[in-house]
């Protein structure tokens, strides 16, 4: 399964996002973790609600390519292309999903007009300069095509997470919807999600920040299997809430549909 990373957009790709170091975890936990997989089935829902006849996706900060997996085998026939600057990623990513991988940075992507659909899952909070790198994804759709992007939520929600993940901020809505517009797209669809457990996450938050130094970054993805179930449940029935056409309004996260005009 998978491609080799066929090509680097240029010489000098900046490493802004998450520790290489943290790939390898990620890869071995993230497939049966319920955030990682709710977040998926999400996405894929999206995808299939919004552009039912999309044949090209691009994904943008793919990382070890849990959500191209996913699309793939829910869209089998679909031309899937990842993105990463960590070269750590692709080489995981290119022995796990059917997709042509390409090591470039967002900020300078080598697509204009190609793309059916273009996403960015949790990458725009770890760029510098998160405008150009929409201005870029939006230039990467055909148009009519679209962008879905997804983000974390409340700057009150910052702590030790945040920054072992190299995070630049966490949005409010109306700040990543302006971004979005401000790219020339069009929002459709935008709504917080990870909301019934946005208790849970504070707390879990306010308890990292005490830490300190003690604060494992791991311990989030190693969770119990009772655990797992009963969140993962959670986050179905607000995913069948969001199906249903509820937009809620806080979240811990955010996902924006748009299309290029």
């Amino acid at each position: 399964m998978g491609h080799d990373v066929v090509s680097i957009a240029r010489a000098s790709v900046r490493g802004e996002g998450f520790p290489d170091e943290a790939f390898e975890h990620l890869a071995d936990l993230e497939d049966g973790h319920f955030w990682f997989r709710t977040r998926a089935r999400l996405l894929v829902w999206a995808l299939q609600t919004y552009f039912p006849r999309a044949r090209s996706v691009l994904d943008v900060g793919c990382g070890t390519g849990a959500v191209l997996n996913a699309i793939g085998r829910a869209r089998p026939g679909l031309r899937l292309v990842g993105v990463d600057a960590s070269e750590a990623a692709l080489r995981i990513a290119a022995g796990r999903a059917d997709a042509q991988f390409v090591r470039a940075d967002a900020t300078c992507l080598p697509f204009k007009d190609e793309f059916d659909v273009a996403g960015s899952f949790d990458v725009l909070e770890h760029i510098d300069d998160d405008r150009a790198a929409l201005l870029e994804l939006a230039a990467a759709v055909r148009p009519g095509g679209g962008v879905i992007v997804t983000v974390p939520q409340h700057e009150w929600l910052w702590g030790p997470a945040d920054e072992y993940g190299r995070h630049r901020r966490r949005y409010t809505g109306s700040t990543i919807e302006s971004r979005v517009q401000s790219a020339g797209l069009s929002i459709i669809r935008s709504t917080s999600w990870v909301s019934m457990l946005l208790p849970v996450v504070a707390i879990s938050r306010a308890r990292d920040r005490q830490l300190g130094r003690d604060y494992d970054p791991t311990r989030e993805l190693r969770l119990s299997r009772r655990a797992n179930r009963l969140l993962e449940t959670v986050l179905t029935l607000e995913h069948a809430a969001i199906r249903s056409g509820v937009s809620l309004p806080f979240g811990a996260s955010r996902l924006i549909v748009a299309r290029r005009p």
